[in-house]
Parts: structure tokens; sequence; C-alpha cells
């Protein structure tokens, strides 16, 4: 990780030769049944990460505990080794930085924070669900994280601040530099830059005291040295945030590659409403595990054709820059391909 020596940008490049093995990782989260969207992320980081010849981690993210169910982890779990998509490091199996399910790790998490805290760059934050909604309609800094806040509580005197906590238990909002942009090149998507104050100060803890998605992947790719996150387009708005908190707590960032999602022909990500495209669903339809990697090899650009193979085939010849830069509409005919009807 390089910072800019320009002080208004915070940039971030590696260094061929910075870590000899590459680590790679899949996080899902266990709050639905996995599918081909999640698999279609899963497979090209196994790739990426197998045709280096790197380590592979697999990590349980279920620090959201009401939204989270023990057997669908185990699901995840029996979904991605029937699939032949296995790792070196995780939950059933253990490694060297463990534990390797989100809600096993809460000290670590509040480390950064008392470290975050110590730097001056946390506030308490009061503002109720619908005051957020109510400035709704302000620039949208980052698509995927809401409106920007607009910072009513970051200049709260102590007094004001306690006056607060006595009716309202406050998240905890970490304070970006309002002049500080953020570039990095990622690996599918290329050279991507933020502008200052992008997104806005964002909780980093809510406030029934639920770490946030941010702080947790921060701190557990940090600390399994993670090398190369390589995950959905969905989730590139939310780097900036990363790089930041990487940067507050003094930790080496991972490269990044966003890649395109599935598409329903609506237009919207794959999901239910298109059909039961659930891992337990294909299997039980009889869809072979070959039959899956196949057809989303040759969808991410690694067949010219549709052949069933299984995904230790594909490691070897895997190449990012054949995987499409744009999202991916799924048809009808695609999905009678999937089913081999």
């Amino acid at each position: 990780m390089v910072a800019n020596s320009e002080s208004d940008m915070l940039s971030f490049d590696h260094k061929e030769g910075e870590q000899a093995v590459i680590r790679g990782r899949f996080a899902p989260t266990p709050s639905g049944l996995m599918h081909v969207g999640n698999i279609w992320a899963a497979l090209l980081a196994w790739l990426q990460t197998r045709s280096a010849g790197g380590q592979f981690v697999l990590r349980m993210e279920d620090i959201d505990k009401p939204r989270c169910r023990p057997a669908l982890a185990q699901q995840a779990l029996d979904d991605l080794r029937w699939l032949g998509l296995n790792w070196d490091e995780g939950p059933d199996i253990g490694g060297p930085y463990g534990p390797y399910t989100q809600s096993e790790r809460g000290a670590m998490y509040e480390e950064a924070l008392r470290k975050l805290q110590q730097s001056g760059r946390l506030y308490p934050c009061f503002c109720s669900r619908a005051e957020l909604l109510a400035v709704a309609s302000a620039p949208h800094g980052l698509s995927e994280e809401g409106p920007v806040y607009n910072g009513t509580c970051r200049c709260l005197t102590a007094e004001e601040q306690e006056q607060r906590r006595a009716n309202k238990e406050p998240s905890l909002r970490f304070q970006i530099n309002d002049d500080q942009a953020v570039a990095f090149i990622d690996g599918a998507a290329g050279f991507k830059a933020f502008a200052p104050g992008a997104g806005g100060d964002f909780v980093i803890r809510r406030a029934d005291g639920i770490i946030s998605y941010q702080l947790a992947v921060v701190v557990d790719d940090a600390a399994m040295k993670i090398t190369d996150v390589l995950r959905g387009y969905d989730l590139l708005d939310s780097t900036p945030r990363q790089l930041m908190l990487y940067e507050a707590l003094g930790l080496p960032a991972p490269r990044f590659a966003h890649v395109p999602l599935l598409m329903g022909e609506d237009g919207k990500r794959l999901a239910k409403r298109h059909g039961d495209t659930s891992i337990a669903g294909l299997r039980a339809a009889g869809v072979s595990a070959e039959r899956i990697i196949g057809w989303l090899a040759h969808i991410a650009g690694q067949q010219p054709t549709f052949n069933p193979l299984s995904a230790r085939e594909l490691a070897a010849g895997f190449n990012l820059d054949r995987v499409p830069k744009e999202p991916i509409v799924i048809d009808e005919a695609s999905m009678r391909r999937l089913f081999g009807s």
C-alpha cells in the first residue's frame, strides 16, 4: 500500500513481489441459499488463486447474526465442496489465522474500534433511521451505499453527546477526510477514482452493537493476510471506504478485482424471481457440478463453447482479462442450457 505524496489523494499501488504467495478468499453470508450468482464470484476468485498456485481461504461472514443461520452456513460448505471449490483454510478445517467465522472474531473488531477511537476518527451518531431517510434526496456519493451523510452529529460537543445518549444509544461513524480523494487500479474494472468526501462519514458499528461489514472485512482480510480480493461489481463502491479504513488502521490493503454481475432479462440481479438457481435446487434437479462449472466458465469467457468440466480443469488456463466487463444477462436460452433442456 503506497499513499500518494499529494495530501488530497489517497492512492493504492502494489509492487510485484510484495508477497510471493497469493492468498485469495470467498466470504459468503449465510442468510440464504447459495445460488449461481454467488458461485459466479466464488469460482472466479478460486480460479484466480489456484491459477497462481495460491492459497484459498473460506470465511463465513455471519456478523449480522439476526439474518444468518448455522444451517445455511453448513449448506454453503456442502455446496462449495460438491462443486469442487476446495479451500486451504476455513471454518470447518481451521488454519493459522482463525477463527474463520466472523461471529467468533468480536475481540479483533473491538480492538480496531479502540484504535480508531484513540486516533480521533470515530464519533457517536444519534440520528434515527427516519432522520437519515429524510435526507435521501441528497446526492449519492457511492451508489450502493445510500445518500451522503450530512454530518449532523459530527460536531456535537461532549455535553450534547451526553444529553442525547440519555435518550438513544448511538451508532459509531468513521470520520473521513473531506479533502481526500481515493484512487486504485481494479484488476477487472481498471483505474477507479472517487472524489473527496464521496459517501460521507459512514457507520462502522450500529446502535445495536453489530459491527459493520466495512470494518469487519478490513480487519479479517488483513489478519488473514489476503492479498487478492475478487468479488462482484456491486461491492466496488464499498472499496474506497475500506481503503480509508486500511489506511487509518495502518494495515496493508489487498489488490481488488470487481467482476460484473449476472442479471436477468429484466435488468435486475439474478435472483429467485428468475427461477430456482440455488445450488441445492440445481443439484436436486439432477444438474451436475461439472455442468454448472462449465456453464459459468463459458459465460466468463474461459472456454469458447459450453462443455461440462471441473473447476480443477479450468485453473491452469484461467485469464481474468477474458471475463466480460459489462453485466451479463442470463436469458431463457442460457438457462435452458444450464438445465440441459
